[in-house]
């Protein structure tokens, strides 16, 4: 084993025959290496790629090159060992609704080939909240259950990788932090959690690292730290004493007046640093009360990258 969970080289994938249209590219020679014990963000828009890699991942789909390594087994020399390695917590509520959560989890066991002895279903069930569901019919319990279902079901056969699609999608509250309670409990264990999701907030708060996927390359590949500073653009907040009698003037700035009273300005860092910034403030004849500074959130990050680029970064994998 290397230092990596998952190694990813030239993956691509075309729907559709050549020469024959349509013919639809979905990921064009992807390279990404996950690193074993992360919390990964896997993040692009709708008809980026996510989920046809995730479905390769998962074996669910088949590539049309390229090369899959999870946890040191080649998908296609060693496709049951690779599989194995690996639990997927699917978007959709694809359950038997005739089978109450400790069926469903002991058949999902079976299928991957747990022996009886090896099975913890009621440990699993207890982890996600569902102990006292254990034997009630699927189709009874609410969407939240049904998710926490989908989690169990991942985690039967003991996966070093777990893959988490769009886990908290239309959830509640409640139900979202009892996830990630349960998301970083796996992790400090040494599970190695993927992550997509559209609440960008969640992947900054969650991840370690992130790939961003855009028209089925990736764009950006970095520590969610990195990212974030990526960004040129800075917004400075200042509290003036006083109203006002003009806005600061200096190239590069864009200044507004809010309801509150106070000054949003946003600059380029490289273009205007912020010492500039308060001496144009101070110009403009306003005595400052109080003032901070807002870094770059990553869904700024995110939609710089996939608006401004359909080609991939070179080096991001």
């Amino acid at each position: 084993m290397t230092g990596n969970a998952i190694e990813i080289r030239n993956l691509r994938k075309i729907y559709g025959r050549e020469g024959k249209s349509p013919v639809t590219e979905a990921l064009k020679g992807i390279d990404l290496d996950i690193p074993q014990g992360s919390v990964f963000g896997l993040l692009g828009p709708n008809g980026a790629g996510k989920s046809t890699l995730i479905n390769i991942l998962a074996g669910l789909v088949v590539k049309t090159a390229g090369q899959v390594n999870i946890w040191g087994f080649d998908q296609d020399a060693n496709p049951r060992q690779s599989r194995a390695a690996i639990g997927v917590m699917p978007q959709e509520l694809n359950l038997d609704p005739f089978f109450a959560p400790r069926a469903a989890l002991e058949v999902q066991a079976g299928l991957y080939g747990v022996p009886r002895r090896e099975r913890r279903s009621d440990e699993i069930l207890a982890l996600v909240g569902l102990e006292d569901k254990a034997n009630a019919y699927a189709r009874t319990l609410s969407g939240g259950m049904r998710r926490r279902l989908l989690l169990a079901k991942a985690l039967v056969h003991h996966p070093h990788i777990l893959v988490l699609d769009e886990p908290t999608a239309g959830v509640d509250i409640e139900l979202r932090q009892m996830l990630w309670q349960n998301v970083r409990r796996l992790n400090r264990e040494g599970m190695t959690i993927i992550l997509t999701t559209h609440y960008l907030e969640e992947a900054e708060e969650m991840c370690d690292e992130i790939a961003i996927i855009n028209h089925g390359a990736l764009v950006a590949r970095d520590s969610t730290a990195n990212l974030l500073g990526r960004l040129d653009s800075k917004t400075m907040i200042v509290t003036p004493d006083t109203p006002p009698e003009r806005l600061p003037e200096a190239p590069g700035l864009a200044v507004e007046m809010r309801a509150d009273g106070t000054l949003m300005i946003n600059y380029n860092l490289t273009q205007t640093p912020a010492g500039a910034v308060l001496d144009a403030v101070r110009n403009a004849g306003i005595t400052i009360r109080d003032v901070r500074t807002r870094e770059a959130d990553l869904e700024e990050v995110f939609l710089s990258l996939t608006r401004a680029r359909t080609d991939p970064v070179e080096g991001a994998g």
